[in-house]
């Protein structure tokens, strides 16, 4: 049975997280101009390369199907980054989107490297279809590590997602060691699955075997239902 969410739900969950990131020293804000993305993100020390995913020249990035979110610090200078874009997956699945190399370039057998492959071994990614979101290029700055606000910047994803697109599933991957460290826990996602991508990208030095965790529709109102109560209850 379907949680019921409002929109005051939404607004409520989005701007609790909001305050806590406040609270830590951290200001948020979303765009959806790609090509201002990788300028703040290619200037980043510490960062890895923006993937295909989210760069304007690989992929389809329209206003209202991809947008991304910077976090501040009190002087202004970049500390937190990710970046959400929904896929319409209703003829197909996840499996078969990523396999293809659609998940990485609008046009594949043109602008992918011929070394380039994507290989899914998760067994549920066949059966996450519909509309679909995909979370990533998190990063956080070092010195904002160890406060507990991966739980902060993916609920803030979280609800913006709901908002938009109220996706049947949102997924993300993570390295092993984010499994292994209770990250991908920590940012509130369910379920998980190793060897969700085997990437490899030879022109871009790309060669990940990463988990797939992800959330359906339900699960994900639930969370900003019963963190909308446990608020007002406080």
């Amino acid at each position: 049975m379907e949680t019921s969410v409002t929109t005051l739900d939404v607004s409520r969950y989005v701007y609790s997280f909001d305050e806590a990131a406040r609270k830590a020293g951290i200001r948020f804000k979303t765009g959806e101009n790609f090509e201002e993305y990788i300028e703040i993100t290619t200037n980043i020390i510490g960062k890895s390369p923006t993937f295909p995913k989210f760069r304007p020249e690989c992929s389809r990035l329209e206003p209202g199907r991809a947008f991304w979110i910077v976090g501040e610090d009190q002087a202004g200078e970049v500390a937190h980054v990710q970046a959400l874009r929904v896929d319409d997956l209703t003829t197909t699945n996840l499996t078969e989107h990523l396999e293809s190399l659609k998940a990485c370039y609008a046009d594949p057998k043109i602008q992918a490297d011929s070394g380039s492959s994507c290989v899914c071994r998760a067994p549920t990614a066949r059966n996450i279809t519909g509309t679909v979101a995909y979370h990533g290029d998190i990063w956080l700055r070092e010195d904002f590590r160890g406060q507990g606000l991966p739980r902060t910047f993916s609920s803030l994803a979280f609800g913006l997602a709901w908002a938009k697109w109220s996706p049947e599933f949102i997924y993300a991957f993570v390295p092993t060691w984010s499994i292994e460290k209770g990250v991908a826990d920590r940012y509130g996602y369910r379920h998980r699955e190793a060897h969700g991508s085997l990437l490899k990208i030879p022109d871009l030095g790309i060669e990940d075997d990463e988990w797939l965790v992800w959330l359906t529709r339900h699960e994900l109102s639930e969370l900003i239902k019963r963190t909308v109560t446990e608020t007002l209850n406080v």
